[in-house]
């Protein structure tokens, strides 16, 4: 049968989502070995999106394919039981063997954090992007809508991204100031390796006052990633929901624990 979960991790210790070398702390690695004490036997999964070292996620979604009869609960206990702490499944589904987590999701929605104060945060170090210069986050958002809508994004994405195509939907963009944080919501069908970093780091510029309102525009227009802005650090990033069509009865993630 195929099964659906949702995870959240901390990033900071992850060298990021996928598997790599033996030896190489991953989300991936843990989870399957977790999900293989649980089945008795080896598996696979597959995710959503993959997410980069110190990138955090609350609403990644996975699925894998068992032969193993368990409950919905006892997958879900039994997975956490054998997870680090850094990392812990939400929920559990049984879905049809036509579901996919990557291929079948419509959307993505990613948060990046800016604690914007004179002092570096204690509490939050390694969770959100510290800067200590005053944004402007009303300039910040009016900047980021010459993003919205479909658009080569060849000037934000990594340059060695590997995805066949630049071209990408960004459904809405926000940037709002809530006390001493700086929040960017983006919403988009999918995103390219590094797009969203490259999209903070470019609005950080121009909320600081470096670079004009309209260089945003100017970025993509350049379909150019060298003559774009600074990616932005990765621990500022949290991979927040992956939407689906209702048919496969996905959940959406329980943000009520999340930081600011």
């Amino acid at each position: 049968m195929r099964v659906a979960l949702g995870i959240e991790y901390d990033g900071r210790a992850f060298h990021g989502w996928q598997a790599q070398q033996p030896g190489v702390r991953t989300v991936q690695v843990a989870l399957e070995a977790a999900l293989a004490r649980v089945a008795d036997h080896p598996l696979r999964v597959v995710c959503a999106g993959r997410t980069d070292t110190g990138v955090h996620a609350l609403g990644q979604v996975v699925h894998f394919d068992t032969e193993a009869r368990r409950s919905e609960r006892n997958w879900l206990l039994g997975a956490n039981v054998h997870l680090p702490d850094d990392a812990s499944v939400t929920w559990v589904r049984q879905v049809s063997d036509d579901f996919n987590a990557r291929f079948s999701a419509v959307s993505r929605r990613y948060r990046y954090f800016i604690l914007n104060r004179t002092a570096r945060g204690a509490v939050l170090a390694g969770r959100v992007t510290w800067t200590h210069r005053p944004l402007d986050a009303e300039r910040m958002h009016a900047a980021g809508q010459a993003l919205v809508g479909e658009h080569d994004f060849s000037s934000y994405r990594a340059l060695g991204c590997q995805a066949k195509s630049p071209v990408r939907t960004l459904h809405s963009l926000k940037v709002e100031r809530r006390g001493d944080f700086v929040i960017l919501s983006v919403h988009a069908n999918a995103f390219l390796h590094h797009m969203v970093r490259n999209i903070a780091g470019v609005l950080m510029a121009i909320g600081r006052g470096d670079r004009p309102e309209d260089w945003a525009a100017e970025v993509l227009a350049l379909r150019d990633r060298t003559l774009g802005g600074v990616t932005a650090p990765p621990h500022g990033l949290y991979f927040e929901q992956v939407e689906y069509p209702p048919e496969f009865g996905i959940p959406a993630p329980r943000l009520s624990g999340f930081p600011a």
